[in-house]
Formats: structure tokens, C-alpha cells, sequence
């Protein structure tokens, strides 16, 4: 062929392919399929042997995406299959270039019987149906909707291929006790349990204090100050002179002192001494650390006037504030993870000790009282805790993960997967949520299966088919 000839014959293919490429704009064909066209329109005009045109099939490679009908029917596979005839469905590799639409559904269905046309919809899926064939203001023609296709206006039929572009994955509801896990904000504080205020029973003045001061560590029985008191030396006369007298009346004399607040250990010694001291020492009842000082030497300390508070931090409180919509589930025993900001990358476990009784009028939460141990008293009073609590029931439920529910505020909805491609939506009424989970109450069973991921695309296809079947019902009947 000539130069000129070749130029010709490039020209011919050229605008037959861009005329093709104007008219298949509504077909939604691939490039490989206008090319394909265009060569068969140029055999057409030019009278050519088909044979002497350029193989353009390429032979495939790859896995095995899908399979998909022999007589290219709209089924697909993800496994293999047999047809109802028992013909084999032919594999579909990725190399190949896929259509995951077919190009025209099929007019009978898999028994040989004709399908029943209800209406035909809008190309670009606008609200507009036609009882009859039409075109588009861009010239595509309108889809055909069969009988088989509306049985459920609600559903929605994905094939195997446009299940994996979009990523749709499915999960079973499960029956199992709901694992929930709390976050709340807390402080330290002491254990009410451990704190002791030392005050005297009698008016006394403090002779002298010891070399304890706010923030002093002391040991139980270790002397905070000497005191004089005019009543307890009374006291500890007469109980000195019944012991002299046989100790008919010792065991009186006794209890007084024990009244008085004076310590039993005090009282030991004056019975082995027989004799009365004048000044008496007012001892520490536990050990822990000096809260507070009121001694001061030289003082005249009434009766019931506090001298010192001590209280012992080897065991602290942890006070979380709970949200109210959170307490359900939450038990005393409960364990706790706690982290607080003051002692970065370490980590506390503690257990629930008390719930309050009582929500918070402006805040909504609860408080919950945890121990904790602080062995090496480095938990200070007032230091800010990031609690963590484990809630839940033994009562098993039906639950779902997260993902699957769409939630548009006055509508709860998750995707039920129908099998063989065919999904419908389910309006759910939604429980507890915690651990990547939450509660289904009323619309799904268990091992009922569910849409975990894409849930909207397919949630608007199916909003989308029930939209049109009410529009089309009133031009059915014109």
C-alpha cells in the first residue's frame, strides 16, 4: 500500500473511532472496546476481510478475580459454579479487561422464562421514570426495571465485581456480654478511714512539742508533745493511792484515766512506778504524715481543741467522676487501669470501692470512689488521675461492630446481606456502645450477617430503587 493509501486508511480509522467515541458516551464502553468497534465499522465500509485486520486480544494472566455467567448473563461468582444448565462459569483473571455492569440485561431469565418490564428509570439515577423506552437529554437510553428486580423496593442486588471496587465487607452479629470501657477524669484524695485528729479530754497546757512539723512522718506511739494537765495528774493520784491501798478501788481509778484520753501505755507505767507523774505525753495513734500542726509550746489547749492531724497514705482514694449514661454495668470489685499526669508512662490498677449514691445536679456524673495502694507514698493528695474502667454485664446481647450502623439522628440503620449479591437495609433500635462495638435491641438476630464497610453507597442504592418505584407507580397507570 501507498503512502498516500496508508494516510487514507489512518484518516478512516481515526474518525470512525471518534464518531464511535461521540455515541458511546451513554454505553459506558471501555477503550478497548471503541478500537474493536471501529475496525469492525471500517471492514463494514471498505468490504475488507475481517481476517486481514490486527489481532487486538491479548491473552489473560493473572488470578482469578471472579467468575461470571457463560452466556454473559448479569450472575456472577465468587466461587466456582455451574449454571442451570450445567455449564461451568468461565473464570475472570485480572488482566482482563472487566465489566463489572453487563452491557444489556438479559430479556429472559435463568429458567428461559420472558422477564416482565415494570418501567424504565433515569440513566444518572435522577427521579424520573418512563412507562416506555426513552432517552435522556444526552441521549442515553433509560435502564429497563424488570419484575424480579422491584420484588423489594427497598433492597438492592451488587454484583461480585462492584463488591470488590467498593470494599464491601460483612460481619455475623454475635450474642455475647457487652465489654464496655470507661473513661473519666479523677483526683487523689485520702482514705477518710486513715486520717486521725489528736485533741485532748481535759484542759491542759503543752510543755513542750517534738520535732514534728506539717508534712513529718511518725510512727504509731512515737511522742508529739508533753502537756500538763491539772485533772489528769488528779486522776492519776488517786489511781496511784488505790493501788497502795490493796487496789480495792485501782481498777475505777484505772478507767477514769482511760477516760481522761490518757494512752494505756501511760497507765502501765504508772502502775509499775506507783507514782504519779506531773507531765503526760500525748502520743501518735497510727503512723503516717502530720496534715496539720495546732501545737505550739507554752499554749493552754482546752478540752476537744485539736492539736495534730495525721493520716496515713499507704492506701489513697481515687475519685472519678462517671457520666450517669455510663454507670450501667459498673459493679463494686470492678478493676481499674489509672494514669496520672504528675507520673508519666506509669500505670495504677485499682478496684471499685464505692459508688456515690448521688448524680451531680450540673455535671450529670456520679462519683466512684476506687483504692489504691500507695506503698512508697508517692501519690499525692489533689494530683489529677485519667481513669480507665472495665464495665459490662454477664448478660449476653446481640451486638454488632460500630461500622455497620448509619445513624442520621432519627434513624438507626444497618445493612443486611440477603445472599447472592442481594442486600437490604434494616432500621435497628441501637443499646449500649463500647469496645468497637454497640447493642442492637430490636431489628437484628444473632448470625444474622451485616454490612460492615461501604454501608452508605449501598444504603443510597437502595433509598434510591424505593424512590423510584414510588414514582413510578402513578405512570404505570397512565
Amino acid at each position: 500500500m501507498s503512502v498516500f493509501g496508508k494516510l487514507v486508511m489512518l484518516g478512516f480509522v481515526g474518525g470512525i473511532t471518534g464518531w464511535m467515541g461521540l455515541a458511546a458516551g451513554g454505553k459506558g464502553w471501555t477503550p478497548a472496546m471503541l478500537t474493536d468497534a471501529a475496525q469492525v465499522q471500517f471492514v463494514i465500509w471498505t468490504g475488507l476481510d475481517a481476517e486481514a485486520m490486527p489481532a487486538t486480544a491479548k491473552e489473560a494472566a493473572g488470578p482469578i478475580i471472579y467468575y461470571r455467567h457463560p452466556d454473559g448473563l448479569a450472575e456472577w461468582s465468587a466461587v466456582p459454579k455451574n449454571a442451570v444448565d450445567g455449564r461451568a462459569f468461565l473464570p475472570v483473571l485480572a488482566s482482563e479487561d472487566v465489566s463489572f455492569d453487563p452491557a444489556a440485561a438479559p430479556l429472559a431469565a435463568a429458567d428461559g422464562a420472558p422477564r416482565k418490564i415494570l418501567y424504565y428509570r433515569h440513566p444518572m439515577g435522577l427521579p424520573d421514570t418512563s412507562p416506555v423506552p426513552k432517552l435522556d437529554s444526552m441521549g442515553m437510553d433509560y435502564l429497563p426495571v424488570f419484575a424480579d428486580e422491584a420484588s423489594d423496593a427497598g433492597s438492592v442486588t451488587v454484583s461480585p465485581g462492584k463488591l470488590q471496587r467498593t470494599g464491601v465487607r460483612t460481619a455475623l452479629a454475635v450474642l455475647e456480654p457487652m465489654a464496655m470501657t470507661i473513661r473519666a477524669p479523677g483526683i487523689v484524695v485520702l482514705d477518710d478511714r486513715r486520717v486521725s485528729v489528736i485533741s485532748l479530754r481535759a484542759d491542759a497546757f503543752i510543755e513542750t512539742v517534738e520535732d514534728v512539723t506539717t508534712g513529718s512522718m511518725v510512727v504509731a506511739g512515737a511522742p508529739l508533745a508533753m502537756l500538763y494537765s491539772p485533772e489528769i495528774a488528779a486522776a492519776a493520784a488517786l489511781y496511784v493511792s488505790d493501788l497502795r491501798n490493796d487496789g480495792g478501788r485501782a481498777e475505777g481509778s484505772r478507767q477514769r484515766l482511760a477516760n481522761l484520753g490518757v494512752p494505756a501505755a501511760v497507765i502501765d507505767q504508772i502502775a509499775t512506778d506507783r507514782r504519779a507523774p506531773v507531765n503526760i505525753a500525748l502520743l501518735a495513734p497510727r503512723s503516717g504524715v502530720v496534715l496539720d500542726r495546732m501545737a505550739v509550746e507554752g499554749m493552754m489547749s482546752s478540752a476537744g481543741e485539736a492539736l495534730f492531724r495525721i493520716a496515713d497514705t499507704s492506701v489513697m482514694w481515687v475519685m472519678a467522676d462517671v457520666p450517669e449514661s455510663a454507670l450501667k454495668g459498673l459493679r463494686r470489685g470492678n478493676m481499674a487501669t489509672i494514669a496520672f499526669t504528675g507520673l508519666p508512662g506509669e500505670t495504677f490498677s485499682g478496684v471499685i470501692d464505692e459508688i456515690y449514691p448521688q448524680v451531680d445536679m450540673q455535671t450529670r456524673t456520679a462519683r466512684v470512689r476506687i483504692d489504691l495502694a500507695n506503698p512508697d507514698g508517692r501519690l499525692l493528695v489533689n494530683m489529677f488521675a485519667d481513669v480507665t474502667l472495665a464495665t459490662g454485664d454477664d448478660g449476653p446481647v446481640v451486638q454488632v461492630p460500630q461500622s455497620a450502623v448509619i445513624d442520621t439522628g432519627d434513624r438507626q440503620v444497618v445493612i443486611r446481606d440477603l445472599g447472592e449479591g442481594k442486600f437490604a437495609p434494616q432500621d435497628v433500635v441501637l443499646g449500649r456502645q463500647g469496645a468497637g462495638m454497640v447493642e442492637i435491641r430490636e431489628g437484628i438476630n444473632e448470625g444474622d450477617r451485616i454490612v460492615t464497610t461501604a454501608t452508605f453507597l449501598i444504603d443510597a442504592e437502595s433509598n434510591l430503587n424505593a424512590a423510584l418505584a414510588t414514582l413510578a407507580t402513578p405512570e404505570a397507570v397512565k
